[in-house]
């Protein structure tokens, strides 16, 4: 028997995977692009899945990271996401980075090899009404009319926030007879050496003054509508940090733990300004945590103040751009259908995750929900033990809302062990440390990453976990 296509509405992360997860289930698809008919504030490209902020995924630790973890999850559940990453990855330390160009080249290729997926250009306002399953992952930059559709029909105002987009230099500009080359206490990640980051030091005088070019410098003025949405405290402006605390950065982007100069080893920079290799050339570094809202020409005067970066040419300089997102709990149910609407299901940041593998992630699972639907079977929510449960549960319900706080304090949230349910507190060796975090707290976080993989493995298996069904 043939099955009726179900339509996905763009080609960021979240509907790539998406479209990709329905056609491996035997289930055709027709993904709508806007781009590049219509284009957004953000995206240079017509590509899918084009990363437009940062190029890393983060950490690729499963055992003892909350990300990493969900890395190995989507892998299991083939995830064309993860197998782009993995086959484009450039040096990042700890972290799976990778070439942007390659990767969205990879997916594109994927998509357009594959028979089931149909790819459509051009702009999906109203949603037919013989589109009977629609998957909505339009992202952060949800086109205006789409989105005013999508308030009409929920009564609800989208929420938004901005995310900022962090600058990018060519790496034959930076002087490397002031800065080096290390990661992080050494930590060689996948694709890496344990020197995968370029490492610019700050004294306490330079660092004072860049904090005070910081602050004075002029910056983005927004519009009236603009100025009181919030920001994102994962991806907040450098210049917004410092204006919470002039020793902010020096524990955030900036801060100089687990670096040591090796032409002043026994000189401890009191700041450090990391760069991360952005492509698979090595040509380009972003630099890391400094997305911002100062004007480009002040960029380049301020951040060319930085040891290492006084001859920097910008490939690109930082800028923001204007999130929406849906109060899910309000408004999907557990299977991310819109209840005002079950035709039509959203994945990806709209929902209220945040981050690139998060939002893949909600793709990959608003697919399953859709394809099983359409096989007849009721749709099976992975357990709230894995990574992709407890972001699921985030999403549809997990959120605490206050009496003090209302209906609109649901937040994005990336993927975070405090999201999964508790778990005994395993033994550790007493007295031993690892990097920052004790022998206590690493136990707890690899046994919640093992209980999450058993389950995963079982939910797969078509096996309800005893901790899913408590």
């Amino acid at each position: 028997m043939t099955l009726k296509a179900v339509h996905v509405i763009g080609g960021g992360l979240a509907g790539s995977e998406a479209a990709w997860q329905l056609a491996q289930a035997g289930v055709p698809v027709v993904l709508h692009e806007m781009r590049p008919l219509r284009s957004t504030a953000a995206h240079k490209t017509d590509g899918y899945a084009e990363l437009v902020c940062s190029n890393s995924f983060r950490s690729d630790d499963k055992d003892h990271n909350a990300v990493g973890l969900l890395h190995a999850e989507m892998r299991r559940l083939g995830s064309l996401v993860m197998r782009a990453a993995d086959s484009h990855q450039v040096p990042a330390g700890g972290a799976l980075a990778v070439d942007r160009d390659g990767f969205s080249a990879a997916v594109s290729a994927a998509l357009a090899a594959q028979p089931l997926i149909t790819l459509v250009r051009g702009e999906v306002v109203l949603p037919p009404d013989d589109w009977d399953s629609v998957i909505i992952a339009t992202g952060p930059l949800t086109s205006p009319d789409l989105a005013a559709t999508i308030r009409a029909l929920t009564g609800e105002d989208a929420l938004a926030f901005f995310d900022a987009i962090a600058p990018i230099v060519h790496r034959d500009s930076i002087d490397l007879e002031q800065a080096w080359f290390q990661s992080r206490y050494d930590k060689a990640g996948p694709g890496g050496s344990g020197a995968d980051y370029i490492n610019c030091p700050l004294t306490r005088e330079q660092y004072d003054a860049f904090i005070d070019a910081l602050l004075a410098g002029d910056k983005t003025v927004f519009h009236d509508w603009e100025a009181s949405t919030p920001y994102f405290d994962g991806c907040l402006p450098i210049e917004v940090m410092a204006e919470r605390g002039r020793e902010t950065l020096r524990h955030g982007p900036m801060k100089p733990f687990g670096l040591t100069n090796p032409r002043q080893p026994d000189v401890k920079a009191y700041a450090v300004v990391q760069l991360r290799q952005d492509n698979k050339l090595g040509t380009l570094f972003n630099m890391v945590g400094f997305q911002t809202k100062l004007k480009h020409g002040e960029q380049v005067r301020i951040f060319r103040s930085i040891p290492g970066l006084q001859n920097a040419e910008f490939a690109r300089l930082g800028g923001l751009h204007r999130n929406t997102f849906l109060n899910s709990p309000q408004l999907l149910d557990g299977t991310l259908r819109l209840k005002a609407n079950p035709r039509w299901r959203f994945a990806g940041q709209i929902t209220g995750c945040e981050g690139y593998v998060e939002s893949a992630a909600i793709g990959l699972i608003a697919a399953r929900f859709a394809a099983g639907e359409r096989h007849g079977e009721t749709p099976s929510a992975p357990p709230p033990t894995t990574a992709h449960g407890a972001l699921l549960a985030h999403i549809t319900g997990g959120h605490i809302e206050t009496i003090d706080a209302g209906p609109s304090s649901f937040q994005p949230m990336n993927v975070n062990f405090g999201l999964f349910p508790p778990i005994a507190e395993p033994a550790a060796r007493e007295g031993r440390k690892f990097g920052r975090g004790s022998a206590k707290n690493l136990a707890r976080k690899n046994a919640l990453s093992e209980r999450a993989l058993a389950d995963l493995e079982r939910w797969m298996a078509g096996e309800l976990p005893a901790a899913a069904a408590e």
